[in-house]
């Protein structure tokens, strides 16, 4: 059985954590080194005093730059902070109706359900049915048809009306 390397928490091996025997190497600027023995890429790392990281571990040899490790963390976390800038995050918002919901009611919800299209997020629409009104399931889809036509022009259908105990739902998605 072998025994399982040492990996620091933050996941990158430097220096003496370093197991492999023959390295790629890339210098401080950019260039290749070539394959060098570990020790040989040690001693050339602190000699200009920076450290040795392994870029790419699963590579055969593995890949290591000399560089300075402390900012090669920094740039690493920018990184992770940009991309997580750049991240939207989409909501599901839900609107409930009745299958006797009024007109102006529906135009109520009609324009929080553009609102949130427009906003880019997602729209569940739900019918409850109370008591006997599951009877009259066609009022329920006649309904859930009239919001997919009125909101054509800014939002497409992306899960098909479908019933699960007493409600439909459908979801909405914004156009591109």
């Amino acid at each position: 059985m072998r025994p399982r390397r040492e990996m620091p928490q933050d996941g990158v091996r430097r220096n003496e954590m370093i197991r492999a025997r023959e390295l790629r190497v890339i210098g401080a600027d950019g260039e290749q080194l070539g394959i060098l023995p570990r020790n040989e890429a040690l001693t050339l790392a602190k000699e200009v005093g920076l450290d040795l990281v392994e870029v790419a571990a699963t590579s055969e040899p593995p890949v290591c730059r000399i560089m300075d490790y402390g900012k090669f963390k920094y740039e690493q976390q920018k990184k992770k902070q940009e991309a997580k800038k750049r991240q939207t995050v989409v909501q599901i918002k839900e609107i409930k109706v009745r299958p006797k919901t009024d007109d102006h009611d529906y135009e109520t919800k009609l324009r929080h359900i553009r609102r949130f299209l427009e906003d880019g997020d997602r729209c569940k629409i739900t019918v409850f049915f109370r008591g006997r009104e599951i009877v009259h399931k066609d009022r329920g889809l006649a309904i859930l048809e009239r919001v997919v036509q009125d909101l054509a022009e800014v939002a497409k259908v992306e899960q098909e009306p479908r019933a699960e105990g007493r409600t439909l739902q459908m979801l909405l998605v914004p156009k591109k």
